[in-house]
């Protein structure tokens, strides 16, 4: 499946007892989140997004990075439908957003209120942090996070 992105949703418990066996109803469940034509399109900007981070950006992945909150999965910079969001965990469904000043213009707020909506309509919720937020209030952004990893 080269050019797809996707991810295994669901943990299957596989190997939990000697006697164990995979059943329908065991098999992971996979959530595409680009088709393959989306995804060719937009990996080399995402591959650059990930390379060249807002320091807002730097500072929020060293918290989500490796399962740092509530053992969540976060991927940066994942291509969701014809979207790149700066941060999401496929299994809770949570996509993370950084805001800087350029979101503060009229065209960009009615962009962002249009692609939040596309992005909500899939099943994903949708955080927005200021990129201040990130270095005045980090533990209120943590714990905001925190809260909306259930299981929707």
């Amino acid at each position: 499946m080269v050019g797809v992105s996707f991810y295994i949703v669901r943990s299957c418990g596989i190997g939990e007892g000697e006697d164990s066996a995979m059943t329908e109803d065991d098999k992971p469940s996979i959530a595409f989140t680009s088709s393959s034509d989306q995804w060719k399109t937009l990996k080399p900007f995402a591959r650059d997004m990930r390379r060249i981070p807002t320091p807002a950006e730097n500072r929020l992945w060293e918290q989500l990075r490796n399962r740092g909150i509530s053992a969540a999965k976060f991927r940066r910079q994942h291509a969701i439908d014809g979207f790149i969001v700066d941060f999401v965990c496929v299994e809770y469904k949570v996509i993370v957003e950084l805001d800087g000043t350029i979101h503060d213009q009229p065209a960009q707020k009615t962009y962002d209120e249009a692609r939040q909506q596309q992005l909500e309509e899939r099943g994903f919720r949708v955080l927005r942090f200021r990129n201040e937020q990130v270095f005045e209030n980090p533990g209120d952004v943590i714990e905001a996070i925190r809260k909306a990893l259930v299981l929707p």
